[in-house]
């Protein structure tokens, strides 16, 4: 396992082809974190009804686009179900996956068979899965509202560093549109979802973690 403080640029790292593994919007049509964080405040009402919208989709599915640091494309289909399970599945010929089950989040390459493991709970994805999106528990680094669009990013430096995840949402619908992760490096990842079902039922498998192919889990001994 890798130490979760280096998680985000530990990712881009060693594993050049996931494209930053995680994030969101068109990097050209992101909102630069440091004008929120100028603007912080705290979270409006509006902002808290869309963060309870949100936090009760408890399933949801559809396709992404991913933008990376370097300004890296791909896209493919991604699984959420709350709380803490994710999956993203990328279009070939990338052989990535990201797996997160409740407890970690797998990054694998399936053409290599190997996979790096995360504890959930150390990755901004946590504040994306968790139960309920609490706006007032201090963990808002700002929120910025406009006509067509609704920007929250959140972050734990305790348990993130400098990692921070922001989330943006139709201010109409309180749908989520797009997120962005931006590492203790600052750069961005960032995701753009579309064709988004919800209340979708799973197969336990989908969000499977293959321990026993990950050396040093008590799983791979067995």
């Amino acid at each position: 396992m890798r130490n979760s403080d280096s998680f985000l640029s530990g990712v881009t790292m060693t594993r050049r082809d996931l494209l930053g593994a995680f994030a969101v919007a068109a990097m050209a049509s992101a909102i630069p974190f440091g004008a929120l964080a100028q603007a912080a405040a705290p979270a409006s009402g509006t902002a808290q009804a869309i963060a309870d919208h949100f936090s009760g989709v408890t399933t949801m599915q559809g396709e992404f686009v991913q933008f990376g640091p370097r300004g890296e494309q791909t896209g493919g289909k991604f699984f959420i179900q709350r709380p803490g399970k994710l999956r993203f599945n990328y279009d070939e010929p990338s052989p990535m996956r990201v797996i997160a089950d409740g407890k970690n989040v797998a990054i694998g390459n399936t053409k290599l068979k190997t996979w790096d493991l995360y504890p959930l709970s150390k990755t901004p994805l946590s504040l994306l899965l968790a139960q309920h999106i609490d706006l007032s528990a201090g963990m808002v680094k700002g929120v910025k509202e406009e006509s067509d669009l609704t920007t929250i990013a959140l972050g734990n430096n305790t348990v993130f560093g400098n990692s921070t995840i922001t989330m943006m949402f139709d201010p109409k619908t309180y749908d989520l549109r797009q997120w962005t992760i931006t590492d203790n490096q600052g750069k961005d990842t960032s995701v753009m979802i579309f064709n988004v079902k919800t209340g979708v039922q799973f197969d336990d498998r989908v969000f499977r973690v293959p321990y026993e192919s990950i050396p040093g889990t008590p799983q791979s001994r067995d």
